[in-house]
């Protein structure tokens, strides 16, 4: 079989990984890919974002399946165009995409299907989200763009003032772009925050091993939010019966609700969820897989992941026995000096004995091949070294050393990655 998948990031390359184990795949192809998939897939310069050119390339290459991984081409619709031109898919439609494409959207659909969430208003003038802030005059405050940010668009705000210009920064200073049109103002839930992805084929739900994200860039929860620094998995404060209760109020009721509108999911359904002392809520869905979150839950999958993804697109994952490794997984991410915000790149990078150690996978999320074959930073998040063992201490442990032996100019990491785990 030969295979395509989009996207050129951490995820992609686990993705990658996992459906190499597949004794039928000939041949992946990574649009675009980067250095470190090089390795693994053929990478072909062709955006995530330029639908026409990856069908085109699909058509050409006879193409048997397509996995579109990034949130972008999903919501611009790169499934349906794919699927059209006759090549098989793992993802939602465009249609289906609206999950998270659109904050104002699932919002609404979680308020009228009766889905637990966070209460929240929407707003369309910068003027009337301040004077609602005012008005309500409770913080924290939690003010989302209602379209896609990188993983940014989500602000905050400890007082009226942050508030006040987070509203702006989103609305009036345009730094999402059209995805800024909208607001969601939401109030501040608290408790442990889970992440659960979830196989399904618009009717059957599987949801995998859960797992826990640090999104701040800094040891302590501290510094700016950025697209994730960490991940482990399982999620200790997801129990059976927490997950019991998600997929009786949550899981369940969210694929039935989509059905129902006339846009059934088909692919992966990412659950953000907070735990609160009233129980389970959505913070946020994802229509895709989460990044770091995969590189953490699809090393620890026993099941081979193409047969899932086949019987996800062809109806059928109610056949199919997905099973998980009853050990643990951590993924540190080496990011660049300055990251969220401005960083350089283009530097060497060193892996030293960390490629070589037991039970440990360099996943490449920014980087490029130099030109005399040589790995260099080209992102933010440069790496996530990822560690199994038996226990989460000893992921933890693993991961931390292998990080250790890698280094480039002004490289960065969290030194509590699971810690509160303990």
């Amino acid at each position: 079989m030969k295979l395509m998948v989009v996207g050129g990031g951490g995820r992609e390359h686990a993705i990658i990984k996992s459906l190499k184990k597949n004794r039928d795949v000939s041949e992946i192809y990574a649009l675009p890919g980067n250095g470190g998939i090089a390795k693994d897939a053929t990478c072909v310069p062709i955006a995530a974002k330029d639908i026409e050119g990856m069908v085109r390339f699909a058509k050409e290459q006879n193409i048997n399946f397509a996995v579109v991984a990034p949130d972008d081409p999903l919501v611009l619709g790169a499934v349906d165009a794919l699927e059209a031109a006759g090549v098989p898919c793992f993802g939602p439609s465009r249609a289906a995409a609206a999950i998270e494409g659109s904050k104002v959207f699932s919002k609404r659909l979680m308020e009228q299907y009766h889905i637990p969430t966070a209460k929240y208003q929407v707003f369309t003038r910068a003027e009337d989200a301040i004077a609602y802030l005012k008005a309500e005059n409770t913080y924290p405050a939690v003010i989302k763009a209602d379209g896609l940010a990188l993983g940014k668009g989500v602000i905050i705000a400890e007082t009226e003032e942050e508030a006040t210009a987070g509203v702006h920064q989103i609305m009036t200073e345009r730094a999402f772009g059209d995805s800024g049109n909208q607001v969601v103002i939401e109030e501040f839930l608290t408790g442990p925050e889970v992440s659960v992805l979830s196989f399904t084929d618009g009717e059957t739900i599987v949801p995998m091993v859960s797992s826990m994200d640090h999104k701040r860039a800094l040891d302590g929860d501290k510094g700016l939010n950025t697209g994730g620094m960490g991940t482990v998995a399982p999620n200790p404060f997801y129990t059976e019966d927490v997950a019991k209760e998600c997929m009786e109020t949550i899981f369940l009721p969210t694929i039935k609700a989509m059905a129902k509108e006339g846009r059934p999911f088909k692919g992966c359904l990412y659950f953000g969820l907070m735990l609160t002392q009233k129980g389970p809520r959505v913070i946020e869905y994802n229509c895709r897989f989460g990044d770091p979150e995969t590189q953490v839950v699809l090393p620890l999958l026993e099941t081979d992941l193409l047969t899932i993804m086949q019987a996800v697109h062809d109806g059928r994952l109610d056949e199919v026995d997905v099973k998980f490794s009853p050990g643990a997984a951590c993924c540190v991410v080496a990011a660049s000096g300055g990251y969220p915000k401005s960083y350089q790149s283009g530097y060497p990078i060193s892996f030293g004995k960390a490629e070589e150690m037991e039970n440990v996978t360099i996943f490449h999320a920014g980087t490029k091949t130099g030109a005399s074959g040589e790995i260099l930073t080209s992102g933010g998040r440069v790496l996530g070294v990822t560690a199994t063992g038996e226990t989460l201490e000893m992921a933890r442990a693993k991961a931390y050393n292998a990080v250790k032996e890698i280094s480039f100019t002004d490289m960065f990491y969290r030194n509590d990655i699971g810690a509160r785990c303990k």
